[in-house]
């Protein structure tokens, strides 16, 4: 098995590209902080957290980006994360159990065609130029003009996250979707 690994505007976060199917397009993805959250959830993140000097683990529709913790040297840590994803892999065991809970998304019914056209928006221009560097952006709500977004994987805590955020996707929603006013970043 050969997996290939690319960097990402994150300098703590690598992306590992396994050649196959990981969540699977149309499935969505997944975020872990927690290796206990990941324990129970998904068996391919327990194991990569398993290796140590993990700070974060992020399933997409066919990579898996791997934020370091701390001082932690990709020189290091790099092979080890191979390893856990090629065991995985090989073990045929899956790689979420159950579904992800998805958070209620908060917006007023009466706006429910702008969200559409948010939504859509996300999901032709932004979703995947975002995926390309290893992460997802989520949508979280819409009110009063305010569109509320997730950053996941390789996007968490990305430095130009917020830059990418503010000057790329809010310009473009403000353009396109003349009701929003503001784009922000939410946690959960």
């Amino acid at each position: 098995m050969f997996i290939e690994t690319e960097s990402t505007p994150n300098p703590a976060t690598l992306k590992f590209l396994p050649g196959r199917e990981v969540m699977g397009v149309g499935r969505g993805t997944a975020d872990f902080t927690d290796p206990a959250e990941a324990a129970i959830r998904s068996p391919l993140a327990e194991r990569i957290f398993r290796v140590g000097d993990v700070a974060r683990v992020f399933l997409g529709d066919d990579f898996i980006t791997v934020t370091k913790a701390g001082a932690a040297d990709w020189q290091g840590l790099k092979p080890r994360v191979l390893g856990a994803i090629m065991e995985h892999f090989l073990s045929g065991a899956p790689v979420l159990e159950g579904l992800e809970d998805q958070a209620e998304e908060d917006f007023d019914p009466a706006d429910a065609e702008v969200v559409e056209q948010i939504k859509e928006l996300l999901d032709t221009r932004v979703r995947p130029a975002v995926a390309g560097d290893g992460g997802d952006i989520i949508f979280r709500g819409y009110r009063d003009g305010i569109v509320r977004l997730h950053m996941q994987g390789a996007c968490a805590g990305c430095p130009s996250s917020r830059a990418t955020l503010k000057h790329g996707v809010e310009n473009m929603l403000r353009h396109y979707v003349p009701e929003v006013v503001a784009v922000e970043q939410v946690e959960f």
